[in-house]
């Protein structure tokens, strides 16, 4: 998908982007306080309700980390399209296609690439 001819598709994929990126920021700053050290007294929790919060707290570390991942791919995916790079693939230069930036509006590069990506 060039850049040429598509404001209308590439005004709509920022409005996504952008709204992605609110609802992972409000997402990330709900989550912070399930993501911090479980407290592990024993007078107040016994052993299987402290293994329990440990595992929701492991729970919650890894969604805000996949959390800022994806963030980080939303913001390097509005640089593009402010500079005019956007849907074109950072390997090989082709054009993404447009299913593919439906799909997922943060995609970096095409379907051949990234699949190539993942072989390796």
């Amino acid at each position: 998908m060039s850049n040429d001819g598509n404001s209308t598709a590439f005004a709509e994929l920022r409005r996504q982007l952008l709204s992605q990126r609110d609802a992972l920021q409000e997402s990330l700053a709900a989550n912070s306080e399930a993501a911090s050290v479980v407290e592990l007294d024993q007078t107040r929790q016994g052993r299987l309700s402290r293994m329990d919060a440990m595992q929701q707290q492991a729970m919650a570390v890894a969604s805000r980390t996949a959390g800022r991942t994806r963030l980080a791919a939303i913001e390097a995916a509005l640089s593009r399209l402010e500079a005019g790079q956007y849907g074109t693939c950072l390997e090989c230069g082709e054009a993404i296609s447009a299913a593919r930036l439906a799909a997922r509006p943060e995609a970096r590069l095409c379907i051949l690439c990234k699949s190539r990506s993942e072989q390796q």
